[in-house]
Protein backbone atom coordinates (compact mmCIF):
# COMPACT_ATOMS: atom_id res chain seq x y z
CA UNK A 1 0.00 0.00 0.00
CA UNK A 2 1.31 3.77 -0.99
CA UNK A 3 1.63 5.77 2.22
CA UNK A 4 -0.85 8.29 3.59
CA UNK A 5 -0.47 11.71 2.33
CA UNK A 6 -1.35 14.78 4.81
CA UNK A 7 -1.03 18.01 3.54
CA UNK A 8 -0.42 20.68 6.89
CA UNK A 9 -0.51 24.18 6.53
CA UNK A 10 1.14 26.34 9.67
CA UNK A 11 4.15 23.42 9.41
CA UNK A 12 6.80 25.70 10.15
CA UNK A 13 4.99 26.68 13.71
CA UNK A 14 5.32 24.90 16.92
CA UNK A 15 2.63 22.47 16.01
CA UNK A 16 3.24 21.99 12.74
CA UNK A 17 6.52 21.09 13.38
CA UNK A 18 5.52 18.37 16.26
CA UNK A 19 3.19 17.00 14.03
CA UNK A 20 5.00 16.39 10.95
CA UNK A 21 7.34 14.49 13.53
CA UNK A 22 4.53 12.32 14.03
CA UNK A 23 2.75 11.72 10.98
CA UNK A 24 6.64 10.39 9.62
CA UNK A 25 6.68 8.29 12.11
CA UNK A 26 3.63 6.65 11.19
CA UNK A 27 5.16 6.75 7.39
CA UNK A 28 2.89 9.49 6.53
CA UNK A 29 4.27 11.69 2.93
CA UNK A 30 3.73 15.38 4.74
CA UNK A 31 3.28 18.30 2.51
CA UNK A 32 3.52 21.01 4.28
CA UNK A 33 2.24 24.55 2.88
CA UNK A 34 4.69 27.31 3.64
CA UNK A 35 4.21 31.29 2.34
CA UNK A 36 6.17 32.60 -0.21
CA UNK A 37 8.74 35.09 1.53
CA UNK A 38 12.51 36.17 1.17
CA UNK A 39 13.17 34.02 3.61
CA UNK A 40 11.92 30.65 4.51
CA UNK A 41 11.92 30.24 8.19
CA UNK A 42 11.80 26.28 8.67
CA UNK A 43 14.09 26.41 11.77
CA UNK A 44 11.79 23.67 13.36
CA UNK A 45 11.93 21.46 10.87
CA UNK A 46 15.64 21.70 10.13
CA UNK A 47 16.05 18.32 12.21
CA UNK A 48 13.63 16.64 9.96
CA UNK A 49 13.84 18.09 6.44
CA UNK A 50 15.78 16.16 3.54
CA UNK A 51 16.64 17.39 0.13
CA UNK A 52 13.23 16.50 -1.85
CA UNK A 53 15.11 15.22 -4.27
CA UNK A 54 16.64 12.66 -2.38
CA UNK A 55 15.39 8.66 -2.45
CA UNK A 56 12.99 8.44 0.13
CA UNK A 57 12.15 11.95 1.48
CA UNK A 58 8.87 11.88 2.96
CA UNK A 59 8.97 15.92 3.83
CA UNK A 60 7.74 18.38 1.19
CA UNK A 61 7.47 22.00 1.30
CA UNK A 62 4.80 23.98 -1.05
CA UNK A 63 4.07 27.00 -1.55
CA UNK A 64 0.51 28.05 -0.70
CA UNK A 65 -1.79 30.88 1.34
CA UNK A 66 -4.65 30.89 3.12
CA UNK A 67 -5.17 34.43 1.39
CA UNK A 68 -4.76 33.05 -1.97
CA UNK A 69 -7.90 30.27 -2.81
CA UNK A 70 -6.40 29.43 -6.35
CA UNK A 71 -3.00 28.33 -4.54
CA UNK A 72 -4.72 25.73 -2.55
CA UNK A 73 -6.57 24.30 -5.15
CA UNK A 74 -3.72 23.80 -7.03
CA UNK A 75 -1.96 22.42 -4.21
CA UNK A 76 -4.76 19.75 -3.65
CA UNK A 77 -5.36 18.94 -6.77
CA UNK A 78 -1.33 17.94 -7.60
CA UNK A 79 -0.80 16.22 -3.90
CA UNK A 80 -4.58 14.60 -3.79
CA UNK A 81 -4.08 14.29 0.47
CA UNK A 82 -5.83 11.49 2.20
CA UNK A 83 -6.05 14.28 5.31
CA UNK A 84 -5.18 18.10 5.51
CA UNK A 85 -4.89 19.75 9.08
CA UNK A 86 -5.11 23.56 8.82
CA UNK A 87 -2.73 25.14 11.93
CA UNK A 88 -2.33 28.09 10.03
CA UNK A 89 -3.40 31.17 11.53
CA UNK A 90 -2.54 34.97 12.79
CA UNK A 91 -2.48 33.63 16.06
CA UNK A 92 -0.88 36.30 18.58
CA UNK A 93 -4.06 37.42 20.57
CA UNK A 94 -2.79 41.19 21.23
CA UNK A 95 -1.49 41.44 17.56
CA UNK A 96 -4.73 40.59 16.31
CA UNK A 97 -6.18 43.88 17.63
CA UNK A 98 -3.55 45.82 15.61
CA UNK A 99 -4.50 44.04 12.54
CA UNK A 100 -7.76 43.05 12.98
CA UNK A 101 -8.85 42.70 9.69
CA UNK A 102 -5.45 41.11 8.46
CA UNK A 103 -6.46 38.31 11.13
CA UNK A 104 -10.08 38.11 10.01
CA UNK A 105 -9.23 37.14 6.50
CA UNK A 106 -6.77 34.88 7.34
CA UNK A 107 -7.75 33.14 10.22
CA UNK A 108 -11.59 32.97 9.14
CA UNK A 109 -12.01 33.14 5.82
CA UNK A 110 -8.71 31.10 5.03
CA UNK A 111 -10.56 28.24 6.29
CA UNK A 112 -13.99 29.08 4.29
CA UNK A 113 -11.22 29.10 0.79
CA UNK A 114 -9.65 25.96 2.16
CA UNK A 115 -12.52 23.80 2.84
CA UNK A 116 -14.01 24.98 -0.66
CA UNK A 117 -10.67 23.98 -2.04
CA UNK A 118 -11.19 20.44 -0.56
CA UNK A 119 -14.97 19.94 -1.77
CA UNK A 120 -13.85 20.72 -5.31
CA UNK A 121 -11.25 18.76 -5.36
CA UNK A 122 -13.70 15.95 -3.79
CA UNK A 123 -16.08 16.29 -6.50
CA UNK A 124 -13.89 16.26 -9.45
CA UNK A 125 -11.48 13.82 -8.09
CA UNK A 126 -13.68 11.43 -5.69
CA UNK A 127 -10.89 10.74 -3.17
CA UNK A 128 -12.36 11.33 0.07
CA UNK A 129 -10.05 13.78 2.75
CA UNK A 130 -10.34 13.80 6.16
CA UNK A 131 -10.50 17.72 7.63
CA UNK A 132 -8.99 18.53 10.88
CA UNK A 133 -9.37 22.45 11.81
CA UNK A 134 -7.23 23.94 14.72
CA UNK A 135 -9.82 25.50 16.90
CA UNK A 136 -8.96 27.86 20.10
CA UNK A 137 -10.00 27.99 23.94
CA UNK A 138 -9.75 31.41 23.65
CA UNK A 139 -13.40 31.32 21.71
CA UNK A 140 -14.81 30.60 24.86
CA UNK A 141 -13.39 34.57 25.81
CA UNK A 142 -15.41 35.22 29.08
CA UNK A 143 -17.75 32.13 29.25
CA UNK A 144 -17.35 30.85 33.03
CA UNK A 145 -14.75 27.82 33.58
CA UNK A 146 -14.72 25.34 33.09
CA UNK A 147 -14.98 25.44 29.30
CA UNK A 148 -16.28 21.87 27.86
CA UNK A 149 -17.94 21.07 23.64
CA UNK A 150 -21.16 22.49 24.80
CA UNK A 151 -20.05 25.87 26.58
CA UNK A 152 -21.22 28.80 24.38
CA UNK A 153 -18.77 31.00 22.83
CA UNK A 154 -17.88 34.00 23.67
CA UNK A 155 -14.81 35.70 21.62
CA UNK A 156 -13.00 38.75 23.15
CA UNK A 157 -10.66 39.27 20.32
CA UNK A 158 -10.26 39.85 16.62
CA UNK A 159 -8.77 36.71 16.31
CA UNK A 160 -10.85 34.69 18.70
CA UNK A 161 -13.95 36.13 16.46
CA UNK A 162 -12.29 34.45 13.44
CA UNK A 163 -11.56 31.57 14.74
CA UNK A 164 -15.52 30.77 15.84
CA UNK A 165 -16.14 31.69 11.81
CA UNK A 166 -13.60 28.87 11.52
CA UNK A 167 -15.22 26.55 13.61
CA UNK A 168 -18.47 26.88 12.31
CA UNK A 169 -17.55 26.97 8.53
CA UNK A 170 -15.90 23.29 9.99
CA UNK A 171 -18.86 21.98 11.17
CA UNK A 172 -21.40 23.47 8.39
CA UNK A 173 -19.03 21.38 5.63
CA UNK A 174 -19.60 18.58 8.24
CA UNK A 175 -23.07 19.01 8.31
CA UNK A 176 -23.91 20.17 4.70
CA UNK A 177 -21.61 17.75 2.99
CA UNK A 178 -21.39 14.97 4.71
CA UNK A 179 -17.49 15.89 5.02
CA UNK A 180 -14.80 14.05 7.71
CA UNK A 181 -14.36 17.49 9.80
CA UNK A 182 -13.07 18.00 13.03
CA UNK A 183 -12.69 21.04 15.03
CA UNK A 184 -9.77 20.82 18.19
CA UNK A 185 -10.67 23.39 19.87
CA UNK A 186 -6.71 23.49 21.89
CA UNK A 187 -6.68 25.34 25.04
CA UNK A 188 -2.66 26.96 25.67
CA UNK A 189 -0.03 24.55 24.65
CA UNK A 190 3.23 25.47 24.37
CA UNK A 191 7.15 23.70 24.25
CA UNK A 192 10.15 25.20 23.68
CA UNK A 193 9.64 25.78 20.23
CA UNK A 194 6.91 28.02 20.91
CA UNK A 195 6.95 31.67 19.05
CA UNK A 196 9.28 34.09 21.42
CA UNK A 197 6.29 36.37 21.49
CA UNK A 198 4.33 34.05 23.26
CA UNK A 199 4.18 35.01 27.34
CA UNK A 200 5.54 31.36 28.34
CA UNK A 201 8.03 31.66 25.91
CA UNK A 202 9.24 35.21 26.44
CA UNK A 203 8.81 34.20 30.55
CA UNK A 204 11.98 31.37 30.24
CA UNK A 205 13.48 33.18 27.50
CA UNK A 206 14.00 36.06 29.82
CA UNK A 207 14.04 34.66 32.69
CA UNK A 208 17.48 32.32 31.68
CA UNK A 209 18.97 35.34 29.86
CA UNK A 210 18.66 37.56 33.40
CA UNK A 211 20.24 34.35 35.03
CA UNK A 212 23.08 34.96 33.04
CA UNK A 213 23.52 38.86 32.78
CA UNK A 214 21.99 39.25 29.12
CA UNK A 215 19.10 41.03 30.27
CA UNK A 216 17.27 43.30 33.35
CA UNK A 217 14.55 43.32 32.66
CA UNK A 218 11.04 41.41 31.82
CA UNK A 219 8.13 43.65 30.87
CA UNK A 220 4.56 42.17 31.07
CA UNK A 221 0.94 42.61 30.70
CA UNK A 222 -1.50 40.91 33.07
CA UNK A 223 -0.39 38.12 35.09
CA UNK A 224 -3.87 37.42 36.91
CA UNK A 225 -4.97 35.88 33.51
CA UNK A 226 -5.44 32.15 33.92
CA UNK A 227 -4.57 29.43 31.41
CA UNK A 228 -4.92 25.46 30.99
CA UNK A 229 -1.18 24.83 29.85
CA UNK A 230 0.02 21.91 27.91
CA UNK A 231 2.71 20.83 26.09
CA UNK A 232 2.59 20.70 22.23
CA UNK A 233 3.76 17.47 21.67
CA UNK A 234 0.79 15.99 23.33
CA UNK A 235 -1.70 17.99 21.10
CA UNK A 236 -0.64 17.17 17.96
CA UNK A 237 -1.35 12.95 19.20
CA UNK A 238 -4.62 14.40 19.58
CA UNK A 239 -5.37 16.32 15.91
CA UNK A 240 -3.83 12.93 14.34
CA UNK A 241 -6.67 10.99 16.43
CA UNK A 242 -10.27 12.51 15.62
CA UNK A 243 -8.76 11.75 11.82
CA UNK A 244 -8.55 8.21 12.63
CA UNK A 245 -12.15 8.18 13.98
CA UNK A 246 -14.77 6.17 12.25
CA UNK A 247 -16.65 9.66 12.94
CA UNK A 248 -16.21 13.50 12.55
CA UNK A 249 -16.77 15.49 16.04
CA UNK A 250 -15.48 18.41 17.82
CA UNK A 251 -13.14 18.03 20.99
CA UNK A 252 -11.47 20.04 24.00
CA UNK A 253 -8.32 19.24 24.32
CA UNK A 254 -6.49 20.36 27.71
CA UNK A 255 -5.01 19.14 30.47
CA UNK A 256 -8.21 20.60 33.17
CA UNK A 257 -5.84 22.16 35.26
CA UNK A 258 -5.43 26.26 35.27
CA UNK A 259 -2.22 27.97 36.41
CA UNK A 260 -1.89 31.91 36.19
CA UNK A 261 0.64 33.67 34.26
CA UNK A 262 2.39 34.59 37.81
CA UNK A 263 2.16 31.10 38.66
CA UNK A 264 4.26 30.64 35.43
CA UNK A 265 6.73 33.33 36.45
CA UNK A 266 7.36 32.26 40.03
CA UNK A 267 7.86 28.75 38.84
CA UNK A 268 10.38 29.70 36.01
CA UNK A 269 12.35 32.48 38.17
CA UNK A 270 12.16 30.04 41.21
CA UNK A 271 13.66 27.14 39.29
CA UNK A 272 16.66 29.46 38.47
CA UNK A 273 17.13 31.15 41.55
CA UNK A 274 16.04 34.13 41.21
CA UNK A 275 13.00 36.53 42.68
CA UNK A 276 10.76 37.50 39.63
CA UNK A 277 9.53 40.66 41.61
CA UNK A 278 13.43 41.75 40.99
CA UNK A 279 12.98 41.74 37.54
CA UNK A 280 9.39 41.70 35.99
CA UNK A 281 7.71 44.99 35.33
CA UNK A 282 3.92 45.64 34.17
CA UNK A 283 3.66 47.78 30.95
CA UNK A 284 0.19 48.75 29.76
CA UNK A 285 0.97 47.78 26.13
CA UNK A 286 0.68 44.28 26.82
CA UNK A 287 -3.08 44.74 28.37
CA UNK A 288 -5.54 43.54 25.86
CA UNK A 289 -8.52 45.76 25.03
CA UNK A 290 -10.96 42.91 26.35
CA UNK A 291 -9.34 40.32 28.52
CA UNK A 292 -9.65 36.59 28.94
CA UNK A 293 -9.68 36.11 32.80
CA UNK A 294 -10.26 31.92 32.97
CA UNK A 295 -9.67 28.98 30.66
CA UNK A 296 -9.84 25.93 31.87
CA UNK A 297 -10.95 22.76 29.78
CA UNK A 298 -13.21 19.91 30.45
CA UNK A 299 -11.60 16.97 29.09
CA UNK A 300 -13.83 14.71 29.98
CA UNK A 301 -15.03 13.97 26.02
CA UNK A 302 -11.88 13.63 24.59
CA UNK A 303 -10.36 11.18 27.76
CA UNK A 304 -13.82 9.39 27.04
CA UNK A 305 -14.14 8.64 23.27
CA UNK A 306 -10.23 8.76 22.06
CA UNK A 307 -8.54 7.83 25.46
CA UNK A 308 -6.34 10.63 25.20
CA UNK A 309 -4.67 12.30 28.12
CA UNK A 310 -1.56 14.39 28.35
CA UNK A 311 1.80 13.46 29.59
CA UNK A 312 3.16 16.31 30.19
CA UNK A 313 2.32 18.35 33.47
CA UNK A 314 2.42 21.80 34.47
CA UNK A 315 6.05 21.74 36.67
CA UNK A 316 7.18 19.37 33.50
CA UNK A 317 6.48 22.12 30.99
CA UNK A 318 8.20 25.46 32.81
CA UNK A 319 11.21 22.80 33.52
CA UNK A 320 11.19 21.81 29.94
CA UNK A 321 11.47 25.02 28.44
CA UNK A 322 13.83 26.86 30.73
CA UNK A 323 16.38 23.86 30.55
CA UNK A 324 15.97 24.48 26.84
CA UNK A 325 16.54 28.64 27.03
CA UNK A 326 18.90 27.92 29.52
CA UNK A 327 21.41 26.41 27.05
CA UNK A 328 20.75 28.51 24.72
CA UNK A 329 21.20 31.83 27.10
CA UNK A 330 25.06 29.55 27.62
CA UNK A 331 25.92 29.82 23.50
CA UNK A 332 24.48 33.61 23.55
CA UNK A 333 26.82 34.49 26.53
CA UNK A 334 29.72 32.28 25.36
CA UNK A 335 29.71 33.69 21.52
CA UNK A 336 29.95 37.38 23.30
CA UNK A 337 32.66 35.87 25.32
CA UNK A 338 34.40 34.79 22.15
CA UNK A 339 33.74 38.08 20.29
CA UNK A 340 35.33 40.20 23.41
CA UNK A 341 38.42 38.07 22.60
Amino acid sequence: MSAKKALVTGITGQDGSYLAELLLSKGYEVYGVVRRSSSTQKDRLEHIYRDPHLPDTRLFLEYGDLADGSSLRHLLSRIQPDEIYNLAAQSHVRISFDQAEYTADVTGMGVLRLLEAMRDQMQTGGKKIRFYQASSSEMFGSAPAPQGESTPFHPRSPYAVAKVAAFWHTVNYRESYGFHCSNGILFNHESERRGENFVTRKITRAATRIKLGLQDKLYLGNLDAKRDWGHARDYVEAMWMMLQQDEPDDYVVATGHAYSVQDFLVATFESLDLDWNDFVEIDSYYHRPAEVDHLLGDTSKIEEKLGWKPKVGFQELVRLMTEHDLELAKREAHALEFDKK
